[in-house]
């Protein structure tokens, strides 16, 4: 509710070295997008559930808020008067629950240039872009070829909720914002270095971790989403060595895509592949039982699951992610480092702490869905960085 209600801003994070921010837009030309659905009464105020849809249980809960309105920085379907020039978008999916994949009318493509994390370490020309909640996107749209007058939609049509819900209607939240060229100084992009930015990369030293993604259904439809079939309360179960690099695979047992968000750390997608989903749940149930579990997960090796081959990633998903999708019926391996971004793999050795801080003190991090209705109600689980 909070976050309907407003409570989302950007800020900027600029490396003082950057080596190609001459190249791009900047000052006016450089604008963020927060990209949120809503719902609004006649009188203009927000609709916000407050029954759940299984109300004996859980009285207020619904698994996902998806509203029926499109607003952009506040602003339901706005248009932004723009040059005949190049401009960089710092794109925010920051709904509740709704994702969205987008395009632009006109056949015009996006340059994405960077990910969560920063720079990807090549400019990737797209024709749509997919993001889920949590997600952002780093963009160059060039309207120097455009006539003034020139009206550019930008489009979505990812359904919701993802990937098996209704798809978008294409009067309402199939739009996103409106672009008009309008008169003024024109300009050419400067062309980009083929390699925007060196991303290590990383070895796994430690071993992986088997994660599931876990729903609990009630009569009506779900009443929980768990992590490893855990609740939130449970005795914490990740405590990764500081200065170690592990996989991490995140098996989705639910027919949702979940954004999976860590803290304190960037990782790199390392790939998806496809398993046998129910035989592999129901031989996890076997061998846990029905979550949610009392007890601690046993881990279900995933190799006699696996079907085809491991995908690689998208070239706009090779850069440094803190928030991946994983998709239902996927294994999705993400690599993680507990060490700073720039460091090379060199450098890092289990237990050693190459941070500027100790991670270890204090309460610990989390990890979670970044799909709102799913961390309030279970799908987030505490982790600890030891020595």
């Amino acid at each position: 509710m909070n976050v309907v209600a407003g409570l989302a801003g950007f800020y900027l994070l600029r490396d003082p070295d950057d080596e190609i921010a001459h190249l791009l837009p900047s000052g006016r030309y450089e604008i963020p997008l927060a990209i949120q659905d809503r719902s609004f009464r006649t009188d203009g105020s927000f609709f916000f559930p407050t029954v759940g849809i299984n109300p004996m249980i859980h009285p207020y809960w619904v698994p996902e808020f998806i509203g029926n309105a499109i607003v952009v920085n506040g602003k339901a379907w706005p248009n932004l008067d723009v040059r005949g020039r190049q401009y960089r978008f710092r794109i925010l999916n920051g709904s509740n629950s709704r994702f969205y994949n987008l395009n632009l009318s006109g056949m015009l493509s996006f340059t994405q240039i960077g990910s969560d994390g920063g720079y990807l370490p090549a400019p990737a020309v797209l024709d749509e872009i997919l993001l889920a909640p949590g997600e952002r996107a780093d963009v160059l749209i060039d309207f120097s070829h455009l006539a003034t007058g020139t009206k550019v939609l930008m489009r979505n049509t990812a359904p919701a909720p993802f990937p098996g819900g209704d798809a978008p209607d294409p009067d309402t939240v199939g739009q996103i914002m409106q672009f008009t060229v309008v008169s003024g100084r024109r300009g050419t992009p400067h062309p980009l270095p083929p390699t925007l930015i060196h991303i290590p990369k990383l070895y796994p030293n430690s071993p992986s971790r088997t994660l599931t993604l876990n729903e609990v259904m009630g009569p009506d439809g779900p009443v929980a989403v768990l992590l490893n079939g855990q609740r939130w309360s449970s005795p914490v179960t990740e405590m990764p060595r500081v200065g170690s690099t592990e996989d991490w695979e995140l098996v989705n047992m639910t027919a949702d895509t979940h954004p999976i968000h860590l803290h304190l750390v960037q990782f790199q997608l390392a790939s998806r592949q496809s398993l046998d989903v129910e035989r592999y749940a129901a031989d996890w149930a076997r061998l846990n039982g029905e979550p949610p579990l009392a007890e601690p997960t046993i881990p279900l090796c995933i190799g006699p699951y696996l079907l085809g081959g491991p995908q690689p990633p998208a070239s706009n998903e090779k850069g440094w992610k803190d928030t991946v999708r994983a998709n239902p019926g996927e294994v999705t391996r993400i690599r993680v480092r507990y060490a700073p971004q720039h460091l090379d793999p060199s450098e890092t050795v289990p237990g050693i702490n190459p941070y500027p801080f100790d991670p270890g003190f204090g309460p610990g991090y989390v990890w979670h869905c970044h799909i709102l209705d799913h961390e309030d109600n279970e799908m987030m689980r505490p982790y600890r960085v030891i020595r």
